[in-house]
């Protein structure tokens, strides 16, 4: 099967299609003919060495998967010619940019109906992140304020969509050219980060999102009680000290595969709550191009690898 392997850490060029042995079933596994791979910046810093996952290659990037059963091992979940999504094994490889993905049965779930693959494929990593984050993390409920950093991200557009789902008043955080898109998502408040200090424009916060590693900043807007979800600080310890020293509470998010909550959230998305945006599709032998798109940084919504 055709699989994008890399032999070195380095930039965009070490990602390389090759041929590789199809993976092979174990009691509870099904085997998934990818159709799309998802893209996320976790990729693109394993790749580089920036963040060493997985250590020295040579590996697969790549976890976000859409695609159809193909086999079933001994007492998996889903039969042969199901659709299914998720996000296999991360934190350990699961070479996601790959024509076949085998998996835990319990690492994916039923995809959404309304979604094509690729759309579904953008879902994951990015929708479990807010959810983990927001739902069981942050515990969120109708009509606690929200501020979400990042918001018109691939985990943050997400995010303003759960958020507004569980019926919270949600501000949203992005640059000015991003506002109306931002808007379309439910927001109910949009200010630009680049020209207005966030922590002097809002307060009285009941859940902070961080996906920029700004907490320090994000605690003074929260209300006493408060909760800080962070992504990228769930380790610092110096920051729960802060964070319980001024009476919040800090819920750090480290993202794992859960297909309960992947079954909630793809019935929100057939729900018509949730919708993944797609900034750019392109096929597997351009992930290196993929991966150059997702570190400008600059994207609006998820970029997705196609597998014909």
């Amino acid at each position: 099967m055709r699989a994008v392997i890399q032999q070195s850490l380095g930039g965009p060029e070490v990602l390389e299609v090759v041929e590789i042995d199809k993976p092979e079933l174990l009691s509870g596994e099904v085997l998934v003919r990818v159709r799309a791979s998802g893209v996320n910046p976790v990729d693109v810093a394993v790749r580089s060495g920036a963040f060493p996952l997985l250590g020295q290659p040579p590996f697969g990037v790549g976890w976000d998967i859409s695609g159809v059963v193909e086999a079933a091992g001994p007492g998996a979940r889903y039969e042969v010619g199901e659709e299914v999504f998720g996000m296999p094994f991360f934190p350990r490889a699961a070479t996601g940019y790959a024509e076949y993905v085998a998996t835990p049965s319990r690492q994916v779930a039923r995809k959404p109906e309304s979604l094509d693959h690729v759309e579904a494929a953008a879902l994951p990593l990015a929708a479990l992140t807010a959810w983990q984050g927001l739902v069981d993390k942050a515990g969120v409920q109708a009509g606690d304020r929200v501020l979400i950093h990042r918001a018109a991200g691939g985990v943050g557009h997400l995010a303003v969509q759960i958020a507004k789902a569980k019926g919270a008043y949600v501000i949203a955080l992005a640059s000015a050219g991003k506002h109306e898109f931002v808007r379309g998502l439910g927001a109910d408040e949009v200010i630009d980060y680049q020209t207005t200090d966030f922590t002097e424009a809002v307060s009285d916060v009941d859940i902070v999102f961080d996906s920029v590693a700004d907490g320090e900043r994000s605690l003074s807007v929260l209300r006493p009680g408060g909760v800080l979800a962070t992504i990228l600080e769930h380790a610092n310890p110096a920051l729960e000290a802060t964070v319980k020293a001024a009476g919040r509470r800090l819920a750090g998010v480290s993202v794992e595969p859960d297909y309960a909550a992947l079954e909630q959230i793809a019935e929100l998305v057939d729900a018509g709550l949730l919708r993944p945006t797609i900034a750019e599709a392109l096929p597997l032998e351009q992930a290196g191009k993929a991966h150059e798109i997702v570190a400008a940084g600059q994207t609006v919504g998820k970029v997705v690898l196609t597998v014909e």
